[in-house]
């Protein structure tokens, strides 16, 4: 049988929240949104179509997202260049789980320009069979349609992956789709997790055998 293992991107491969924060931060100065810490905890790991709208407290035309979302990746992908780490464990995991034969996938609403500065820099980028980003998906986390994608994509049946990811609305997309979920702690506590099939505080607790006894 084979499986598959569908990680997100930030927050389990990469830890980039502050870089986010200070992007979106930095946008709001230029825009006239007001960004918080707090806020920014409750819309982190959304699609930025869902995001630009709660931050103006009103709906927004298409082009005006579109517009706010590049410019605020474009600042974010300025901040990381040259300063991009491996979260723990995620170095020897994804060697490991490669040649355990596991098909693997990213599956983020991060977009794709962001996906591939980030594996480009840490050479991961040759261990992902395919990536979905968020010029893939019509609706964001906890919509089950990125990993549900991404399962398609690798040609493995939902009930046979094993999700990856940092965020309740992650773990709820991939219980969804019916998918198992394995949370890393990254940026929030294992009580706001508990609906994941297992929660971790890093991906160096893990290895291949770990993710079948998921499925």
């Amino acid at each position: 049988m084979e499986y598959g293992v569908l990680f997100d991107l930030d927050g389990v491969i990469v830890d980039t929240k502050q870089a986010h924060l200070a992007s979106f931060t930095q946008l709001g100065e230029e825009e006239g949104y007001v960004m918080t810490p707090e806020i920014f905890q409750h819309i982190f790991g959304r699609h930025n179509s869902d995001i630009f709208p709660l931050l103006y407290g009103h709906p927004l035309p298409a082009e005006r997202v579109a517009w706010l979302s590049d410019r605020k990746e474009a600042l974010f992908r300025d901040l990381i260049r040259g300063h991009i780490t491996a979260l723990p464990g995620v170095a020897a995991l994804l060697p490991a789980l490669a040649e355990a034969g596991y098909h693997l996938a990213i599956g983020t609403s991060t977009p794709r320009a962001n996906v591939d500065l980030i594996l480009g820099d840490l050479g991961f980028t040759r261990y992902f069979q395919a990536i979905v980003s968020a010029e893939d998906v019509t609706r964001g986390k906890p919509d089950p349609q990125v990993f549900l994608l991404a399962a398609q994509a690798v040609g493995v049946p939902p009930a046979q992956c094993v999700v990856v990811e940092d965020a309740v609305a992650g773990v709820r997309a991939a219980r969804a789709g019916g998918m198992a979920a394995l949370a890393v702690t990254t940026n929030h506590t294992r009580a706001a997790l508990h609906e994941a099939s297992r929660i971790v505080d890093s991906l160096a607790e893990v290895g291949p055998a770990d993710f079948v006894a998921l499925v």
